[in-house]
């Protein structure tokens, strides 16, 4: 058996972290990766749909040079499926062409012992990954999350690509039914429509990113519907029948959507089958990894969780932020996770981004609440940029006096959602927040008629 201080299961981006902090610290490391070392991210989620959205954006605001006197007339934006073709080819530069090496060599640059194979836990202070048998003293399990697909009756026999096929296809197709209106299904049918897809997103919530505001999640809504999108909202889809080469998909209202391609955004899944957590005891951890504050998994004094399998707030900066608790906890100190301040961004256009709570979640907890609002669209940068306005929340505890949520809707919405991620995490009083001199002229002035509002 090769004995090590700690072994890393999952080279996504909480792998990745903890395992080379801890070996830059001096421990002893090996990590185990059945996958694309890096994980999701880089490869078929982040990364892609950025560069895909980037492109579909540039392509919309191209449509408009002529409104705003970038050019004398309307630009011809040629043949869709050619564009999307050049937008896929730059789409895979981006995404490294699949290619895991530059991860994989930072790993063990950083000296951490990288084992590809499938790694399973035989009991405590033990793992075989692919019959070789590795000893640790601490295990971390960082092994992400797959999408998942609605058990819906008869989807299984009609063309459907999960969130990850979508965002590394090659094809473009004529039209899509996206099944869930959260963050990744919103994402999706923007870049597709924005290209001449017909996309139509099913969503059982009557709104879209329906843990927002109403409020914010309206702003969004108007500009897919501005865009081509058909939204259809608080129904969902009872089965699925082929259509040719297509599908169609019965919804519980009576009515039916055909598409040649369906799209499942219905939600991801912990990686926790498989990897042998039954020989340490740990069961019921189909919903994710239950984790304390230190990120050690609950009964256990040896094992810790980073990133999507523990189920808390499922982004790229969650993981790191988990990983670097981790690996601080492991190398003595005392770290603690505070979620207070993570912010939850989507990159439409307009971007949609909040942190802390919403109105009604302060008000689910008691707090005394006081909401302040501000239309992006009253700012002297809207006026020169003609951006399409949105709008910015403010929900603060009034008795504190101190900020607990904000979310905005607009350009920039996840450069400008930073401000009051550091608000909410260091209590900053409404008033010293008030006093920030903003730049003018920028979106981020609109934090201030929202703050002098709260304050009265």
């Amino acid at each position: 058996m090769e004995r090590f201080d700690v072994v890393v299961l999952g080279a996504g981006s909480a792998g990745e972290t903890v395992a080379s902090s801890l070996a830059e610290a001096g421990r002893s490391v090996v990590i185990v990766e059945a996958g694309r070392v890096g994980g999701g991210c880089p490869f078929v989620a982040c990364m892609p749909s950025k560069a895909v959205l980037r492109s579909a954006a540039v392509r919309h605001l191209a449509g408009r040079a002529h409104r705003l006197a970038a050019t004398a007339g309307p630009v011809d934006l040629g043949d869709a499926a050619g564009a999307y073709a050049a937008a896929v080819a730059r789409r895979d530069g981006v995404a490294k062409h699949l290619d895991d090496s530059a991860h994989a060599d930072g790993l063990t640059e950083a000296g951490v012992t990288l084992v590809r194979g499938r790694g399973r836990i035989t009991g405590p202070g033990t793992l075989d990954a692919g019959g070789r048998e590795l000893g640790w003293t601490d295990l971390v399990v960082a092994t992400g999350s797959a999408a998942t697909v609605p058990p819906i009756d008869g989807l299984d026999g009609v063309p459907v690509w999960t969130s990850d096929e979508a965002w590394t296809a090659q094809e473009l197709p004529s039209s899509v039914a996206v099944l869930g209106g959260g963050p990744v299904g919103v994402e999706i049918a923007q870049a597709l429509v924005r290209f001449g897809c017909r996309v139509t997103v099913i969503e059982a919530e009557d709104r879209l990113l329906a843990k927002e505001d109403p409020l914010i999640t309206e702003v969004l809504a108007a500009a897919l519907r501005d865009d081509g999108v058909e939204l259809r909202l608080g129904v969902t889809a009872g089965s699925a029948t082929a259509d040719g080469d297509g599908a169609t998909l019965h919804l519980d209202d009576g009515t039916a959507v055909t598409a040649e391609r369906v799209v499942a955004a219905t939600g991801r899944a912990p990686n926790v089958g498989g990897i042998g957590l039954d020989a340490l005891g740990v069961t019921g951890a189909e919903h994710g990894l239950d984790v304390d504050d230190r990120c050690r998994v609950s009964g256990q004094e040896h094992v810790w969780a980073a990133g999507d399998v523990t189920a808390t707030l499922p982004f790229r900066h969650t993981a790191n932020y988990q990983a670097r608790v981790v690996a601080a906890n492991l190398v003595g100190c005392d770290a603690r996770a505070d979620y207070r301040s993570v912010a939850r961004t989507v990159y439409t256009d307009p971007e949609v981004a909040g942190v802390g709570l919403t109105p009604a979640q302060a008000r689910e907890q008691g707090i005394d609440v006081r909401v302040a609002t501000m239309d992006l669209g009253q700012t002297a940068r809207e006026a020169a940029e003609e951006a399409g306005g949105g709008c910015l929340e403010i929900v603060a505890d009034r008795a504190r006096a101190v900020v607990v949520g904000a979310a905005v809707a607009g350009p920039h919405a996840a450069e400008l959602i930073t401000q009051a991620a550091l608000a909410i995490r260091a209590e900053v009083p409404i008033r010293v927040w008030a006093d920030v001199v903003q730049p003018f002229p920028t979106y981020s002035e609109a934090w201030f008629p929202a703050l002098q509002d709260i304050l009265g």
